[in-house]
């Protein structure tokens, strides 16, 4: 692959997110004011020294929404790296066992998704601790059913192709397979579904943040900054549109990247060929 057959759309998507991650890594040194400074008056509109305004506690939004950049991206990303990992290992062992334990485990992940994800969330934060650690833990959990059904189906593609039949009669192990044979031919759909349940995970994040169970005040993250200016908008106040814009933007950048990637891996039989 070269950079020049990349389309225009796929870099716009990257650099948005390259900016995220910059926004995310620098905050400190970034952000005009702290955190959780107040500087002014409650809601104050944009000027020279405030370029998004104030919020409904007037804290500089502009500071908040880098800072909330770090937050919602951390938390997000570790989230999609945790799911991805134990659906990724569950799916590919249940595809290479077979039987009785890809029996079990496709039933209870059957199971697990007939419930609905954003109610199941609400009920189990509302009764666990509201820490960041809780928080991504649930999340990814929730999320890993959606990988575990994705990575069985490319897993159970790629076990029947005559090269992995060759290893299991070689006396390789399942770990062998799993990680020698099936994974490297199945990164490219992978790939692409990381990135869309990275996407994901932020719309989620800013949903159960936006309803109280996500981060918890004084924190920011752009969803509990809508909820928090949300009352604003009836007052013609744009405070709450900010880090909506900013969720909205941050996810088309992630679908634009990963359209790129479904696109280039379309025509590839079990997620195999060049790359």
């Amino acid at each position: 692959m070269r950079l020049r057959d990349i389309p225009i759309t796929a870099w716009l998507g990257i650099i948005g997110i390259a900016i995220a991650f910059i926004f995310a890594i620098f905050a400190p040194w970034l952000a005009p004011y702290g955190e959780t400074e107040v500087v002014g008056d409650v809601w104050q509109m944009p000027d020279n020294q405030f370029f998004f305004g104030l919020d409904n506690l007037g804290r500089d939004i502009l500071s908040r929404l880098i800072y909330g950049a770090r937050t919602t991206l951390f938390v997000a990303l570790g989230a999609t790296l945790i799911s991805f990992s134990l659906g990724i290992l569950l799916s590919f062992t249940a595809a290479v066992s077979r039987g009785i334990i890809d029996m079990v485990f496709s039933r209870f992940n059957d199971l697990m998704m007939s419930i609905p994800t954003l109610i199941f969330a609400l009920v189990v934060l509302a009764v666990l601790p509201q820490n960041i650690i809780i928080l991504i833990l649930v999340m990814a959990i929730l999320d890993s059913t959606r990988v575990y059904r994705l990575g069985r189906a490319v897993a159970l593609d790629v076990a029947v192709m005559e090269f992995v039949e060759a290893a299991t009669l070689r006396g390789e192990g399942k770990v062998w397979i799993i990680f020698r044979e099936i994974l490297p031919n199945t990164l490219s759909p992978l790939l692409a579904e990381f990135g869309l349940r990275f996407a994901f995970s932020i719309l989620f994040l800013s949903t159960l943040s936006f309803l109280g169970l996500g981060i918890q005040p004084p924190a920011a993250d752009w969803g509990g900054m809508v909820k928090d200016n949300k009352d604003g908008i009836i007052f013609g106040i744009s405070a709450a549109l900010v880090p909506g814009s900013a969720i909205a933007a941050l996810a088309v950048c992630v679908n634009l990247v990963v359209d790129w990637l479904l696109k280039r891996t379309s025509s590839l039989k079990g997620g195999r060929g060049d790359a």
